[in-house]
């Protein structure tokens, strides 16, 4: 038995003794040509993360910092965002739109589901135009990954001024994502899910007419000024004082993540998906998420049908391991498994066969 719980949590997720030992090196000034090196680094690979030849950069900050920047920068006060809630996390950023002043529409679905593109369509064709459609593309409470790049190509086509904003936290390095083919203005993702680091920076992109847009927008902020922070960032000179030691770790990871190959990962994370949902079959549990294409390859939600989630997450914990019991309006009626970051499916038999 590891020498701590085993973290098979929607997040944070297990850190590899490799990128410990990084964070634990001595640290180096912020202004050092040593660092700064690492931060360009950081920002180029970064860039085949995202799968952008736009600049894609890091902040200390959580990524519900970058729900609130996205519209501060993008949005024009009283302007209007079209939110496609699905979960806890996609209904927290239109809660955040509002609380930034904007004027906030909601576009819902039951839990356990997706959108529409269609639907979506129709929305933008009969309801009044919006600067901004906000897309959570994993949403992280029900374990539903979104169509983005179809709801994406909606908004390109019905309205076409409108940025599109998309939420990747719990689907960067875990699932398909390709910025620029898909047309999206902002995308942004913590460190803590499935990069496999500890919680402390967020990595984000913005699209050309997403930079332009802010520039004319006023009351963006300081730190989280696109218009200021990402030139600067991109350059290896951040506008406050960054993490170093995770700074560190995140270039480490993500050389590890490039010897991997990004398609690789991929696969491995649907493969943990998939061997969840047999063995919840096998047991008597169902996938909350009824239509497979909507079921997240990084995170499985788990329909307990009626079994004690408290004791099942107890006799994880006895094994070694740590699961999530259900969250929000689902908490102790399903339970979570994040199979993200550098969790194997080998790892993963494990924790089933504890269960």
């Amino acid at each position: 038995m590891a020498d701590h719980p085993i973290l098979f949590l929607p997040g944070p997720t297990e850190v590899a003794d490799e990128l410990r030992a990084v964070m634990a090196t001595r640290l180096v000034g912020h202004r050092s040509a040593s660092f700064v090196a690492v931060a360009k680094d950081v920002c180029a690979r970064l860039g085949g993360l995202f799968k952008t030849a736009e600049p894609a950069v890091f902040e200390n900050c959580t990524a519900t910092a970058l729900m609130e920047a996205s519209i501060r920068n993008l949005v024009p006060r009283h302007g209007r965002t079209l939110h496609l809630v699905c979960g806890a996390f996609s209904e927290r950023w239109q809660l955040i739109s509002a609380a930034c002043g904007r004027v906030t529409e909601a576009m819902a679905v039951p839990l356990g589901c997706a959108h529409d593109p269609a639907a979506l369509r129709e929305r933008l064709r009969a309801g009044p135009p919006v600067d901004a459609v906000c897309v959570t593309h994993n949403e992280t409470a029900t374990g539903v990954i979104e169509p983005l790049a179809e709801l994406a190509a909606v908004v390109r086509s019905v309205a076409p001024d409108t940025l599109v904003l998309a939420d990747v936290v719990t689907s960067l390095g875990g699932a398909e994502l390709r910025f620029d083919d898909w047309g999206l203005d902002v995308a942004f993702a913590g460190t803590q899910k499935c990069l496999a680091l500890p919680p402390g920076l967020c990595v984000y992109a913005v699209s050309a007419r997403g930079r332009e847009r802010a520039a004319n927008v006023d009351e963006r902020g300081f730190l989280l000024d696109f218009v200021r922070a990402i030139p600067l960032t991109a350059a290896g000179q951040s506008i406050a004082t960054p993490c170093v030691p995770l700074v560190l770790a995140l270039q480490r990871q993500l050389q590890r993540i490039a010897t991997e190959g990004l398609d690789a990962r991929l696969r491995r994370h649907r493969a943990m998906r998939d061997r969840t949902h047999a063995w919840a079959a096998d047991k008597g549990y169902a996938p909350f998420v009824g239509d497979v294409a909507a079921r997240s390859p990084t995170v499985s939600c788990i329909d307990a049908r009626g079994a004690d989630v408290a004791a099942l997450a107890e006799r994880a914990s006895g094994a070694g391991f740590k699961i999530d019991q259900g969250y929000g309006p689902l908490k102790g009626k399903a339970f979570r498994i994040g199979h993200m970051g550098d969790h194997d499916v080998a790892g993963l038999e494990r924790l089933l066969a504890a269960l």
